[in-house]
């Protein structure tokens, strides 16, 4: 399958190459691939900077947006949630009929950390990706859990753990549950529409909490009944 990754930061690097490995054929899309190549420093978590990391991982290339989109059976967004809407945009109109899996949380950094929940036009940033781009199929996963566990659920309890999705297409979550499945995730619960998306979001200010007292990411919780 013919993935776009949207973002160039760790998040998007790690899915692209985990999806890579899986076989699908992946690129990364970023605003300006110019000025993404031409980093030299970490970024403010204390990652490589872009180029570091491609030149390691050279069969994944690094396109616009647009070209991403327009690449794509498939598109991720793992932007920053407070920029998802304008890469979005920049995709144009390659998006239309698309499966759009947003893993990303508007997290607002400006009072320093933990951060707080930006307040989004539609309840959440799936949502808004969803109600903004009308013509694409938006499901809400991965944002519950480190970059680590996402692609690698064995990370963490050997794969014991509960992973949430939301959406409004049908069809759509049930590819992305099939791509999650061949990953390893086993336990998938589907909380129905794409409004619940906000309670999502705002369990990571828990997580971030839980991660904080354990001193690690890589943990997630699992839905017992």
């Amino acid at each position: 399958m013919k993935f776009g990754v949207l973002g160039s930061g760790a998040v998007g690097r790690e899915v692209a190459e985990r999806l890579a490995e899986g076989g699908h054929e992946v690129v990364i899309g970023t605003r300006d691939p110019a000025e993404t190549m031409a980093r030299t420093e970490p970024d403010g978590m204390g990652f490589p900077p872009f180029p570091v990391w491609h030149a390691d991982h050279p069969g994944i290339r690094l396109v616009t947006f647009a070209e991403a989109a327009e690449h794509a059976e498939v598109l991720v967004n793992a932007t920053s949630g407070m920029a998802s809407v304008a890469a979005m945009n920049a995709c144009g109109d390659s998006i239309h009929g698309k499966i759009v899996i947003d893993l990303a949380n508007p997290l607002d950094f400006s009072q320093g950390f933990p951060p707080t929940l930006a307040p989004m036009e539609h309840g959440s940033l799936g949502e808004t990706l969803q109600r903004t781009f009308p013509e694409t199929r938006v499901v809400k996963a991965l944002n519950t859990v480190n970059l680590g566990v996402m692609f690698r659920p064995e990370s963490v309890g050997g794969g014991d753990h509960t992973l949430l999705i939301a959406g409004d297409d049908a069809a759509a979550k049930a590819e992305v549950g099939n791509l999650l499945e061949s990953y390893g995730w086993r336990d998938v619960i589907d909380l129905g529409d794409i409004s619940a998306a906000r309670d999502t979001e705002a369990y990571v200010l828990l997580w971030l909490r839980i991660a904080g007292v354990v001193g690690h990411p890589m943990i997630n919780t699992k839905v017992v009944r």
